[in-house]
């Protein structure tokens, strides 16, 4: 899936390779800003129309939804895109098959089918999002609002920033030696304790457990090595060229020399990533933001309730926003910046992280195996794997699906 953003008042230029990109703001209103127009949701008063299928996926319908009989999913997806005024990008021929299997595969086509049978741009409001949309009480805490008006959004955050065990700010300092260089123990450490960090707060963010146990081993699966990335950043983690390769076991045994480099610049991609986070001074509730955008995708392979994720990053990407705003009004390209920092988190993969901070402790344990134990246990805290002395480093690239 594309990761997409708002238009701005000045164009940014997403990374190479990125699949992100900048549409023209349609007349009618800022994004994120109220526009007065009326409720988009034209469900005849609620009552349930049976045996009427989505008119764009073929899934059960949930009522007339902006001009059109859609199943919720489809009905929050052409809110989004219509509100936001996003603008996708079809990976094929322009015309994706899109049903209850599929829809999720190509935005572009899923948006065309939207408008093909009878969906009204018109017809969906550009404002915030209304009461009957959401419940805005459901997320408040019970703290002062520091945010001066803006109770959902300040409570979302809240939530997400409550989450957190301990400090994630405070790890890289603790594990610096006096010489200002890390050791390989401390590397392995530090990296422990931001994997245990990223797990430890999904778990305690409240609508994660409410989620079926298979959707959040799916969701963390997927997003695991970019929320490490996130954490990395946010605690300024130290990385040094000699440590790392000595923590990923390629010093055991002797490598060609373009395996060397390959892997070297591995090690400076994932540098790079965090230096860039690093750059924009990204404070404590924007990376709170990121992570809940990056952990609640709708990219995660099995997921039983796609528009209930889906729904979540939404209100994650509002509640950004609307921080954003207020926060910083001097910079207005400023949420756009951040999320364009997103799609580029994937380029370190999942195989080059565990094998640059876990060989040394799990083995061959996958990570995504250390991920559904913890979910199982009552705390991450309780490390199950002991050490592992390494004879031969894996493979640089080797299968992350395999055993």
């Amino acid at each position: 899936m594309a990761m997409v953003v708002n238009q701005w008042q000045e164009n940014i230029s997403a990374d190479p390779g990125s699949q992100l990109q900048i549409c023209n703001q349609e007349p009618g209103g800022t994004p994120g800003t109220p526009s007065g127009s009326t409720p988009g949701n034209d469900a005849l008063s609620g009552d349930k129309i049976p045996n009427v299928d989505c008119m764009v996926c073929g899934d059960k319908s949930s009522g007339k939804h902006y001009g059109q009989f859609t199943c919720e999913g489809c009905k929050s997806f052409f809110k989004r895109s219509v509100r936001r005024n996003l603008s996708y990008t079809c990976r094929g021929n322009r015309d994706c098959p899109i049903d209850q299997h599929h829809r999720n595969q190509c935005q572009y086509c899923r948006l065309k089918k939207c408008l093909k049978v009878g969906m009204r741009r018109e017809a969906v409001q550009r404002g915030r999002m209304s009461n009957s949309q959401s419940s805005p009480g459901q997320y408040l805490t019970n703290g002062s609002d520091p945010y001066n008006g803006q109770p959902y959004l300040s409570g979302f955050i809240s939530l997400l920033l409550r989450a957190e065990p301990y400090p994630t700010s405070r790890y890289g300092a603790q594990c610096m030696q006096s010489n200002n260089l890390m050791g390989i123990e401390n590397i392995c450490e530090l990296a422990a304790r931001l994997l245990f960090s990223a797990v430890e707060w999904a778990k305690n963010i409240p609508f994660f457990p409410d989620l079926q146990l298979m959707d959040q081993v799916a969701l963390l699966r997927m997003s695991w090595s970019e929320l490490f990335v996130l954490n990395a950043a946010q605690c300024s983690m130290p990385l040094h060229v000699a440590p790392l390769l000595a923590a990923a076991g390629l010093h055991a045994s002797p490598m060609s020399a373009e395996r060397v480099v390959a892997f070297m610049d591995h090690i400076r991609v994932f540098q790079e990533q965090v230096e860039k986070l690093k750059a924009l001074q990204v404070d404590t509730a924007e990376y709170s933001c990121l992570k809940s955008i990056v952990l609640f995708t709708s990219d995660a392979m099995g997921l039983s309730d796609v528009a209930h994720v889906e729904s979540i990053q939404e209100k994650s990407q509002c509640a950004l926003e609307e921080y954003v705003r207020n926060q910083y009004p001097g910079q207005p390209n400023r949420f756009g910046r951040l999320l364009l920092r997103l799609p580029s988190l994937r380029i370190v993969s999942s195989p080059v992280i565990e094998q640059l901070f876990f060989v040394r402790l799990v083995g061959k344990t996958p990570i995504e195996t250390l991920l559904r134990d913890m979910l199982l246990s009552g705390s991450s805290y309780n490390w199950p794997y002991m050490p592992v002395q390494r004879e031969r480093p894996l493979p640089l690239h080797y299968n992350e699906n395999g055993p």
